[in-house]
């Protein structure tokens, strides 16, 4: 099978799903998503994506709404043609966009935290108050905790606030949950639970890794199981990366399905090819609806 990796380089994860596709027998090959082409009424309409069976979306790069729109389009189009796209692109869209996800998670009956998200700085101000006074601030598109700044100040997140109205951006206002320092990373795929890690903090209220946090191997209970496999099939992610967070009182939460989880961190804690499953996934298991 040829196999387009969508990316914005030849980065790690390219790479390492390269030496997993040449393993299994497969051609992979990045695709520069910012380059793709597409076309209608002429010989080939795939444009830049002719010619492949399969595709792995490995990021959706900054871009204007239109460069979005296509994007999402061209994906709609080839998953239409037959083409394989991990994941789907449905997923990928709502993956991406915090509230919707979150509200979808929500709808699935799944604990999620308090979320408010409005567009001027007194509303977003209200919502401060109203989620107690000590709320994580997020980009309403945005993976690995960037952007990400927790405010338990009224003057510093009256400043926030304006200073985001101004940039025109949707202000994202969650309750800060209280926890251990460390939550649960769940790597789903097609179904079930590939491998999991523990992902703790360093002197930082972020366990993201990519922000300086350790991960650690774990062996999870039948609960986090259940939720992580129900997150990922309420936004109909295929692979799907579930962060859980214990809150104080042991409950957990649902904080985020990403729709293109990294594993450079996971694979060494875990021992796990995540490379080589992804590409097995997508060649030898994967279903067009």
């Amino acid at each position: 099978m040829r196999i387009a990796l969508l990316s914005a380089g030849d980065g790690w994860h390219v790479r390492d799903l390269q030496r997993a596709a040449a393993a299994l027998g497969h051609d992979a090959a990045a695709v520069d998503f910012r380059r793709t082409t597409a076309g209608v009424g002429t010989t080939d309409p795939a444009g830049s994506l002719a010619g492949f069976d399969g595709v792995i979306v490995r990021t959706m790069p900054p871009g204007s709404l239109e460069q979005v729109v296509f994007r999402m389009d061209l994906l709609h189009r080839i998953q239409a043609a037959g083409v394989r796209v991990l994941n789907p692109p449905r997923a990928v869209e709502i993956c991406v966009d915090k509230y919707l996800a979150t509200a979808l998670l929500e709808a699935a009956g799944l604990r999620v935290p308090p979320t408010i998200v409005c567009q001027h700085a007194d509303a977003a101000l209200d919502a401060f108050t109203a989620l107690g006074g000590d709320v994580v601030v997020k980009p309403l598109f945005g993976s690995e905790g960037r952007g990400m700044v927790r405010v338990s100040d009224p003057e510093m997140a009256w400043r926030t606030f304006r200073t985001l109205e101004r940039t025109q951006a949707v202000l994202y206002v969650q309750q800060f949950i209280r926890h251990p320092g460390w939550d649960l990373r769940v790597f789903v795929l097609g179904g079930r639970v590939l491998t999991s890690m523990r992902r703790r903090s360093r002197g930082d209220w972020r366990t993201n890794v990519a922000q300086g946090g350790a991960g650690e191997l774990v062996r999870i209970g039948a609960e986090e199981e259940g939720l992580a496999l129900r997150a990922a099939v309420a936004l109909g992610a295929s692979a799907a990366g579930v962060d859980l967070l214990p809150g104080p009182d042991g409950e957990w939460y649902v904080l985020e399905v990403n729709a293109v989880p990294g594993w450079r961190a996971l694979s060494p804690v875990t021992g796990v090819d995540v490379a080589t499953a992804l590409v097995r996934f997508l060649t030898e298991e994967y279903r067009l609806d």
